[in-house]
């Protein structure tokens, strides 16, 4: 699935992993939020919710990674690798296709978290929401 993240009046790309803590963050799109700095590595920000942070947990790290913190309802991204070991388990829960470089920024960042206009017809289209429809039979 592919989102948008919206800062700085940019528009940076990034793709969801295929698991159950990214399948959870996307329902709860689109967002906004305001991420901080920490440890200059990452910008992390506050989720409505908490995930449930279901699935493999890592302690690595690559920048550009979309991480949710378990069982904590914080997302972050990192945009440097200061190759520490992360303490705490975190789930991989996309990717951002480029720029990474914009997080790089001091202080806070407010972004917009979206799914983009493409992901939502393709969901529209998937067989589960085409019903009778996915049998051959016309769209009107």
């Amino acid at each position: 699935m592919k989102i948008h993240l919206k800062l700085n009046g940019k528009v940076i790309s990034a793709t969801l992993a295929a698991n159950k803590a990214a399948q959870e963050f996307a329902a709860i799109l689109p967002l906004t939020i305001t991420m901080h700095d920490l440890f200059k590595r990452e910008k992390f920000g506050p989720l409505p919710r908490a995930i449930s942070g279901r699935g493999t947990r890592t302690h690595a790290y690559e920048v550009g990674d979309i991480i949710c913190w378990t069982p904590g309802p914080d997302v972050a991204i990192f945009y440097r690798q200061d190759g520490q070991t992360i303490r705490g388990a975190m789930h991989v829960i996309g990717k951002l296709d480029f720029g990474s470089e914009e997080f790089d920024v001091p202080g806070p960042l407010e972004v917009t978290i979206e799914a983009t206009a493409t992901t939502a017809w393709v969901d529209a289209l998937s067989p589960t929401n085409l019903g009778t429809h996915a049998a051959g039979g016309r769209i009107s």
